[in-house]
């Protein structure tokens, strides 16, 4: 709409400076620095609200072991490690994030969470995995991530590729809201700023879709909303996909 445009460049003004630190390449090495301290403040609270959903959600990991009754897992954008609580005990583990500087905290909360064993843990965006060969695992995990991704079908192509064949992809988004709410027009007012200091995310990507259009045998995806239900990060899908 026109307001939503007014807006957003009203918005995009304010920002100038950051934008310009960004041309220059300031940005960026700046915020990957500091977001991982904000992260670690952050990812607690963000946890609690989806607690009962995130237990709910990997209670049948176990299904997905491999022959030997091991559980080989990667989690794309791990972060600080907060799903790690979630993992059952013995699950293989490995770590993918662009971000180096969330190392020291995602091994803080290994520490933390001795039931799992870490086998690797790699600098990687989602797009690209080559260390990872083809099906080298059972399962695949990545919450609060296809959000700020630059290329959503790249990193579900790398999905499936490391996924062994009967694997499951296992999600939790915060996507767009229905079109005609509010919630949707604050969502495209926002997106500018939360871009800077999201580290990249976009609060109206239609990822759902994306995963329809992605080559899995099963889709089990149902949407849901994180309090408080008038923020532009409430409307999010959960579930998971096999290959």
């Amino acid at each position: 709409t026109a307001l939503a445009s007014f807006l957003r460049r009203c918005v995009q003004l304010l920002l100038s400076p950051i934008r310009v630190l960004a041309c220059l390449g300031l940005w960026d090495s700046f915020y990957k620095k500091v977001f991982p301290y904000v992260m670690a403040k952050v990812a607690p609270i963000c946890n609690r609200k989806v607690y009962e959903q995130k237990q709910k959600l990997f209670s049948n990991l176990r299904e997905f072991a491999g022959p030997s009754g091991q559980l080989t897992l990667l989690e794309i954008g791990a972060g600080t490690g907060t799903n790690f609580q979630f993992y059952p005990p013995g699950c293989r583990l490995t770590c993918a994030d662009p971000n180096p500087n969330f190392r020291k905290f995602l091994l803080k909360s290994l520490s933390e969470n001795q039931h799992l064993k870490l086998e690797h843990l790699v600098v990687a965006s989602g797009e690209d995995l080559h260390q990872i060969p083809d099906g080298a695992v059972d399962v695949v995990v990545c919450t609060l991530v296809l959000c700020s991704v630059t290329n959503i079908k790249k990193v579900l192509t790398e999905v499936l590729r490391v996924l062994r064949l009967g694997g499951a992809f296992y999600f939790l988004e915060h996507v767009a809201a229905d079109h005609s709410s509010w919630t949707y027009f604050w969502q495209k007012v926002c997106d500018p700023v939360w871009k800077y200091f999201g580290d990249g995310c976009s609060l109206s990507r239609e990822t759902q879709k994306e995963l329809e259009k992605t080559n899995f045998s099963e889709l089990n995806l149902r949407c849901i909303h994180v309090t408080p239900s008038w923020i532009p990060t409430s409307p999010h899908i959960i579930g998971y996909a096999v290959k």
